[in-house]
């Protein structure tokens, strides 16, 4: 149960990071809708953004979890802390180049994500002007993400997991209190993105500092902790960050639609909200796990460990997806619908919501699966996945979006079977290693799991329509229909969750008790 525990920690401040992020996406919408200020501060926002989930949350983490528990087990506190001082100062030095060299060479780096700008010269020229504002937001959100490294790996995930509340929290500020005075939305919000990455950074250095992990900043040095560190990070770099990857083949293909990027943007965060909430939680969670039992020499616990975390996963995974399959466009209409969002744009957002459901439960396994390769030091063999998986993305949406035209939906699609592809050999290389075995009560549960979400899928579909004219009646009869949905939905899953056995009173106790 120490496992559920530590993942109801993490997800309890992920889910309300989540909760809080749609309610700062419901804020823009009325005011960014889907116009050309919107398309050049999602542009500005995912940049740096996306450095950070590859490098500071992905390959970062990956390799550095490992090596830090190792050090703990093996050496002890001291030699620990000595390593993470040497990481964060060169790190610092890395990020501060690296960021000099992306604000000076700005419109290149647009390119990356919005070559369809270049048509368009005053949406560039602001996304230009914005991202630069952002940008900085890298350097204090990967110091951070170092912070909740060490955090994590001692079994404290209480801080890491509350600093993203944060940012949504300056950001709704900036929306209520800021925007409304000045009317300069975009502007507004790209500073209100470094602020929250810096006062990310002083919690953990507050949280650090009570877990006697207060690092000093070290002259930057080549150590071999350092080297060893590089060495995993370079094919992390990749692996780990295939989402992202994913992403970014996805938005350079929207910007060629007008519009298509904030599509993608509001589709992206709703199926967002279950990601972070399972696949992240888990993710941090089973690294230090896995790596602390492997280190012991304690195989057998590890598999079980990854057992619980695949069950877990799918249990909260399953009956989430089949929900944004048959009810997206009723939660895109309430949440997003009023002011700049029109009609047009909820029907689309629907569409794009719904096709990347088809690929939620992978997106998930992903964050589950790599930590039982990143736990063994591995990095190579999710790289080269990773790379496949790219690949397999970049085909199916240039074939998706031009000849079969089939618009942003299509680039959603295409990201949720690369993600299928990217867990089917992730699957094959665990299983190869013989360290991915279902146990008796992971095969049992899974079939329960996936019909008890089918049976909630039924009962959704039928009080859609029956409620469908509830959605043309004005907000708060849309919202007071979805609230049905949402509440008719969640207590037939869990009831037939319970009776069906695809999970247990038992389960359920292990997963609300205080963590000791």
């Amino acid at each position: 149960m120490a496992l559920f525990r530590r993942f109801a920690t993490v997800a309890g401040f992920t889910g309300l990071s989540r909760v809080l992020g749609l309610v700062r996406d419901v804020l823009f919408a009325p005011v960014l809708g889907t116009g050309d200020v919107a398309d050049a501060f999602f542009v500005a926002f995912r940049l740096p953004n996306m450095f950070r989930r590859i490098f500071a949350e992905g390959a970062f983490n990956a390799a550095f979890v490992p090596l830090f528990s190792r050090r703990m087990e093996e050496q002890g506190p001291a030699a620990a802390k000595l390593f993470a001082e040497e990481t964060l100062s060169v790190l610092l030095s890395v990020l501060v180049v690296f960021s000099a060299l992306a604000m000076a060479g700005m419109p290149w780096f647009i390119y990356l994500l919005a070559w369809g700008f270049e048509e368009e010269a005053e949406k560039l020229a602001l996304a230009v002007e914005l991202t630069r504002i952002t940008f900085p937001y890298l350097l204090f959100i990967s110091l951070a993400a170092l912070l909740g490294g060490v955090l994590n790996a001692l079994y404290r995930f209480a801080a890491p997991a509350a600093a993203p509340v944060l940012l949504n929290i300056v950001f709704i500020a900036a929306m209520l209190a800021v925007v409304p005075w000045t009317g300069q939305a975009g502007h507004v919000l790209a500073w209100a993105v470094v602020l929250a990455g810096l006062v990310q950074f002083l919690l953990l250095v507050v949280a650090a500092g009570r877990a006697g992990m207060a690092l000093r900043l070290p002259r930057p040095r080549l150590t071999p902790g350092i080297r060893a560190l590089w060495r995993l990070m370079i094919p992390g770099i990749l692996s780990a960050g295939v989402l992202q990857i994913n992403l970014v083949v996805t938005t350079l293909i929207a910007s060629f639609q007008s519009g298509a990027v904030s599509v993608l943007y509001y589709a992206d965060r709703l199926y967002q909200l279950p990601l972070g909430l399972i696949g992240v939680g888990l993710g941090v969670v089973l690294l230090p796990e896995l790596s602390r039992k492997l280190r012991g020499g304690a195989r057998d616990d590890a598999m079980a460990s990854l057992n619980r975390g695949l069950e877990l996963s799918m249990l909260l995974t399953v009956p989430a997806t089949v929900a944004l399959m048959v009810i997206p466009w009723p939660i895109v209409v309430v949440l997003y619908e009023r002011g700049q969002f029109l009609r047009e744009a909820s029907d689309l957002t629907a569409l794009a919501t719904a096709a990347f459901a088809t690929g939620l439960p992978a997106y998930v396994l992903v964050k589950v699966l790599q930590p039982a390769f990143f736990a063994q030091e591995d990095t190579a063999t999710p790289l080269k996945i990773s790379a496949v998986s790219v690949g397999g993305n970049v085909v199916l949406a240039l074939v998706f979006f031009f000849p079969l035209d089939l618009g942003v939906a299509g680039l959603a699609l295409a990201t949720a079977l690369a993600a299928w592809l990217n867990v089917g050999l992730l699957t094959v290389g665990l299983r190869r290693r013989d360290f991915l075995r279902l146990d008796a009560r992971c095969r049992r549960r899974l079939p329960r799991i996936a019909a008890a979400s089918l049976a909630m899928g039924g009962l959704l579909w039928a009080l859609d329509r029956a409620l469908a004219g509830w959605f043309d009646g004005g907000f708060w009869s849309a919202a007071s229909a979805l609230g049905l949905l949402v509440a008719a939905g969640l207590a037939a899953y869990g009831l037939l969750a319970l009776v069906l056995g695809a999970v247990t009173p038992a389960d359920l106790k292990g997963l609300l008790a205080r963590r000791t």
